[in-house]
């Protein structure tokens, strides 16, 4: 019997984190509470850029952009996991199973781009003010933003099929809380060597590239503040590129971490952690780290809250 294309199982069973019911009851509740801040924390984001026309801007179209995506795909998991909590069935069919795995891979790798284009943007407002706005026009924002969704794309589109046209017929047993490579190759019983290499070829080259972009864009930036006579001049340089910077500290980490290492090393216990800090706990913290480290998204709270005080009293 050949084992290429051929799949002995249909759907499979998403262990989760315990059977504990009181366990699982205080995950619901903070797993709910997490998904709620981010829906919240995201969505109000992008609508405060939307109603603010002084945040118009390049830095700001990316950032609605950046919450979009954090909103998509914790969204991916985040309610099949609360399901989970709530409900003894922990089955997800295949098809779910491999619509999850694209959704998120599409969402995950466009953030990863997106991070570098910004860091392209703060490299272009820092070192080149001047032309800034000849450089990042609408059309060439536009098509930042397009070549980072077509990007996870084409890595979702290829990722998806070396894992799910891999004969799965071992277990049906996934002991992670959603579809995700590592636990999913360890239930194939085809040989998994060429998903592997291309798994970890495409991944390195989608985080090198966005990664290599980044410090370099960083570097010049570096440069360019430290000739900055006044320090004023360089605390407001630093500060415009602060919130972005801890923003790819935090998502960079876990990437590398969860992703660019060999399968060997692989720990279920271990990255079931990571895997809830990067699917849930990045998408919560980012506006965060935008609203309370950015002056101007403070402001422009501000500015609409006085508003909404006015329009009511009249």
């Amino acid at each position: 019997m050949a084992e290429t294309n051929f799949t002995m199982i249909t759907e499979f069973i998403l262990l989760g984190f315990t059977d504990n019911q009181r366990l699982k009851f205080v995950l619901f509740v903070v797993f709910l509470l997490v998904y709620l801040l981010i829906l919240v924390g995201n969505i109000g984001m992008v609508t405060l850029i939307r109603m603010d026309s002084r945040l118009h801007t390049p830095m700001y179209f990316f950032l609605s952009n950046l919450s979009i995506l954090d909103i998509c795909y914790s969204s991916v998991i985040a309610p099949r996991t609360l399901m989970s909590f709530a409900v003894q069935s922990k089955m997800i069919s295949f098809t779910s199973c491999a619509l999850q795995f694209f959704f998120f891979g599409i969402a995950v790798t466009c953030e990863c781009c997106l991070l570098g284009v910004m860091a392209y943007d703060r490299f272009i407002a820092i070192c080149n003010p001047l032309l800034y706005t000849a450089i990042m026009s609408n059309k060439r924002c536009a098509l930042l933003v397009t070549g980072s969704y077509l990007t996870g794309c084409v890595n979702a589109v290829v990722q998806t099929s070396l894992v799910f046209n891999l004969s799965f017929c071992r277990s049906n047993i996934i002991n992670h809380f959603f579809c995700d490579v590592p636990p999913l190759l360890k239930l194939s019983c085809s040989d998994t060597t060429i998903t592997d290499i291309i798994h970890f070829t495409f991944s390195t080259a989608i985080v090198s590239v966005t990664i290599l972009t980044i410090l370099v864009s960083y570097t010049y930036i570096l440069v360019s503040i430290l000739k900055i006579n006044s320090a004023e001049g360089r605390r407001k340089a630093f500060s415009t590129c602060a919130s972005h910077l801890t923003a790819v500290t935090i998502f960079y980490g876990t990437a590398i971490f969860m992703y660019l290492r060999p399968s060997s090393k692989y720990s279920v216990e271990q990255d079931k952690i990571i895997s809830v800090f990067y699917t849930l706990a990045i998408p919560m913290l980012n506006p965060l780290i935008y609203s309370l480290r950015n002056k101007e998204v403070k402001e422009a709270f501000k500015r609409l809250l006085k508003s909404q005080v006015v329009s009511q009293r009249q």
